[in-house]
């Protein structure tokens, strides 16, 4: 089934064409990552999908009505108990009180941070806070969970933290899609890689694929870690 799609998609802001051309349909499911370099409009190709930013040009479409949550790379903590971070979004959708309480605690309790619920949020480590986005994210039992660069500045230990999280996620039946640097975390959680270069897409491949098939020059160069700047 398909939940969201962009045909011939554009990003415009200001001067700068951020996506051009895009084409890419999603479908129920999916554990898709997005690569390339930085500036190539992986967090920008997430925020189209959700619908964040306004097309220059072509369509976005969506299948039903998704619940689509979003986790940024520095996710933004308010000035509240961790309990209350998760909460806000339940309460924003309209959610009964007792109801909320209940779901935002067993949010914590799915990413391990339910002893944490009463701290202030922001006092957290970076881990601990990804962890809080991913349960505010989870507690609204989305459709489409997007994660831009989810594990990015993190340790390793963290890191397989929220890898797991997401793992467990996508088992559930959430359809992931997640840009990322790590292409050892790729390897572990994608199913499908669309790779991004100057806002186009110049690859739209399974995983496999990626790694072991013929790819554009300029993908390939990426994967040797030898794409030239510019």
């Amino acid at each position: 089934m398909m939940l969201i799609e962009l045909q011939s998609a554009a990003v415009h802001f200001g001067a700068k064409h951020a996506l051009t051309g895009i084409d890419l349909a999603v479908t129920r499911g999916e554990r898709i990552a997005i690569v390339g370099a930085n500036g190539s409009g992986k967090s920008t190709l997430l925020r189209a999908l959700h619908g964040l930013v306004p097309l220059a040009e072509g369509r976005r479409q969506v299948g039903g009505v998704p619940r689509i949550a979003m986790v940024f790379q520095r996710p933004f903590m308010l000035r509240l108990t961790v309990h209350a971070n998760v909460e806000l979004g339940l309460m924003l959708q309209g959610m009964p009180r007792r109801q909320r309480r209940e779901r935002a605690m067993r949010a914590l309790e799915r990413v391990g941070l339910a002893g944490e619920s009463q701290r202030i949020a922001r006092v957290l480590s970076s881990g601990q806070q990804q962890r809080v986005a991913l349960a505010r994210a989870w507690a609204l039992q989305p459709d489409v969970l997007l994660l831009d660069e989810p594990t990015a500045s993190l340790d390793p230990t963290a890191k397989r933290e929220v890898e797991a999280l997401i793992g467990e996620f996508a088992a559930q039946g959430i359809t992931v899609l997640m840009s990322s640097h790590n292409l050892g975390q790729v390897k572990r959680l994608a199913g499908r890689v669309v790779y991004l270069e100057h806002g186009r897409m110049l690859a739209d491949v399974s995983t496999e694929h990626f790694f072991n098939g013929p790819l554009p020059e300029a993908a390939t160069l990426f994967l040797k870690a030898e794409l030239p700047w510019t």
